[in-house]
């Protein structure tokens, strides 16, 4: 059978009812309802005829993997997404839990990220099995719990052997193909200035005056090191938390004073060939510049990292990578459009698991997956094209990497 016949072989009405059924499964990161949505995911495989497995990570917590077994003689490719999502917030409309369908957008609470894009690689591989084609090489699905606390579902199934030649991580990309992302660190900048009354404050050091002075700074702020400008094009810093007030306990109850303690939290985002040190180096420069403009003015930075937790590296592949061309050419032959390929922005200052396949795992691949745009935020949905159009090119990387038997 042809690519063209398989493709028109998707059955969509199947794939967006098997998406809301995943929708219907509260999965909020690190409760009960992430195993039951992984169960779930396990249970499905093996009824598609898959070798399946619940695999440990840590205390409860399971992944499901799947393995669909070649004939022999082809390379293997690995799916990689998560299945647990964030919690509700405020101001949805509709039931985050229904797995709504209309005649654009599936709704549901981690719809975009990511359950489109782990349902999209299922349904790729059932019409395939379905259709009766035959690979050569093995195709493993994998559903891992732990990505919003840094990777640790991946990362336990990498400390347990699994493998593949290539692979793809499903995030949402709104189906460009990611060959490039940042990793990330958070910080902590403390600001000593010296209080006095209101009455008297031309000789005090507003710490709250400094904070207003320097964040405008970190938040434009590029990197040292960068190795080209597409790499620097993914470095940014901001600024997320702001407290000023008397003293380091922060005391809210004398306003008349002038604040002499700032804290300042936030997070950056680097490329690929720069470090965490270059980083440091150039915050703390512009540190030294607020000082001597600041005369009195005190700061400290102090780069945090959240402790039992693994950190998100950087991710890059080579344009030219099989694993690439092969998304690229079944994108253009779905859409009839050559795919957007490189540090694609928004999802290059995201954080994958695409990063632990390929630091701790050795393997080679890229981050492609349906949703985005409505990423996070209430009333979270995906473009239902979207949706299908990625299982159409899933299912055609597929053919193209393990090759039909």
């Amino acid at each position: 059978m042809s690519p063209d016949e398989l493709i028109r072989r998707v059955d969509e009405r199947a794939c967006l009812d098997f998406l809301s059924a995943m929708a219907r499964h509260p999965s909020h990161s690190q409760t009960p309802g992430e195993r039951k949505l992984a169960e779930f995911m396990a249970e499905s495989m093996t009824r598609m005829g898959l070798e399946a497995e619940l695999s440990p990570v840590e205390g409860e917590r399971v992944n499901a993997i799947g393995r669909w077994r070649g004939t022999g003689g082809g390379k293997s490719l690995m799916f990689n997404g998560h299945v647990d999502t964030n919690p509700v917030t405020e101001g949805w409309t509709v039931d985050p839990y229904g797995g709504l369908v209309d005649d654009k957008f599936i709704y549901g609470i981690g719809v975009s990220n990511m359950k489109a894009g782990d349902a999209a690689y299922f349904c790729a591989v059932k019409t395939l099995k379905d259709a009766g084609v035959r690979l050569k090489g093995d195709v493993i699905l994998t559903f891992v719990v732990g990505e919003l606390q840094g990777g640790v579902g991946t990362l336990a199934f990498i400390r347990q052997g699994l493998r593949a030649d290539y692979f793809i991580n499903a995030e949402p990309t709104d189906l460009q193909a990611l060959t490039m992302h940042a990793a990330a660190f958070t910080f902590i900048i403390e600001l000593v200035g010296d209080t006095r009354h209101l009455s008297k404050r031309e000789e005090a050091v507003d710490a709250i005056m400094a904070a207003c002075d320097l964040i405008p700074r970190l938040n434009a702020m590029t990197f040292s090191g960068a190795p080209s400008e597409e790499h620097r094009a993914i470095n940014r810093c901001h600024v997320g938390v702001v407290h000023g007030a008397l003293g380091k306990e922060l005391a809210e109850w004398r306003p008349p004073q002038v604040a002499d303690f700032v804290k300042i939290k936030g997070s950056c985002r680097y490329a690929p060939g720069q470090t965490e040190a270059q980083v440091v180096a150039d915050m703390r420069a512009v540190l030294a510049d607020l000082e001597a403009r600041i005369p009195g003015l005190k700061t400290k930075l102090i780069p945090e990292h959240q402790v039992g937790r693994p950190m998100m590296p950087t991710f890059e592949v080579r344009r030219d990578s099989p694993i690439v061309l092969a998304v690229n050419r079944a994108y253009e032959k779905v859409r009839g459009v050559p795919q957007p390929t490189g540090a694609i922005r928004p999802p290059g200052y995201y954080g994958t698991d695409a990063a632990h396949l390929q630091h701790a795992a050795g393997m080679e691949g890229i981050v492609c997956g349906p949703g985005g745009r409505y990423n996070t935020m209430p009333d979270e949905r995906v473009d239902i094209p979207d949706f299908l159009d990625m299982v159409r090119i899933y299912m055609l990387a597929m053919l193209e990497i393990c090759e039909q038997a």
